[in-house]
């Protein structure tokens, strides 16, 4: 699982920042930056909370709203925060849950493996929101789903 974990975060990496350059095209980038500001901020308070940080709780899903100059780079922090925490754990660490404090303030419990599929996937959902913002302003999304990092032509 921790292999799958740190191969997650790559794919979804590479196909974030390849979704960033598109942004970069966009005639209105207002609501793309939003998103993307958010897949970073979502890593970022998720983090946060499994270090059972008691200032968690005030940082924002949305804000901040990064420039589009900076969204890479906070991209790569948050990202780095990740792989270096799963990598620095046991499998047996990243399937025992850890305890933060939720949104209405009461207390939960989740295993970090599962926090960690769940910006995964989170950050697919809105990578498929991305692209219509691309294509609603005329322009092209590139092809970025997974298979295409694993098929290859026979003939």
């Amino acid at each position: 699982m921790k292999q799958y974990l740190l191969d997650t975060f790559n794919f979804n990496d590479a196909a974030n920042k390849q979704m960033l350059q598109k942004i970069k095209t966009l005639p209105d980038t207002e609501k793309a930056i939003k998103y993307f500001s958010h897949l970073i901020n979502s890593q970022n308070k998720w983090m946060e909370r499994i270090l059972q940080n008691p200032e968690a709780m005030q940082m924002s899903w949305w804000e901040p709203l990064f420039t589009l100059d900076e969204l890479e780079e906070k991209w790569n922090s948050s990202l780095q925060r990740w792989l270096d925490y799963i990598a620095a754990k046991t499998t047996e660490e990243l399937h025992t849950e850890v305890i933060f404090t939720g949104y209405d303030g009461a207390k939960w419990a989740a295993t970090p493996a599962d926090i960690a599929l769940q910006l995964n996937y989170h950050s697919i959902h809105h990578r498929a929101q991305l692209q219509t913002i691309v294509r609603k302003q005329g322009i092209e999304p590139d092809f970025i789903d997974y298979i295409g990092t694993k098929y290859r032509r026979l003939g």
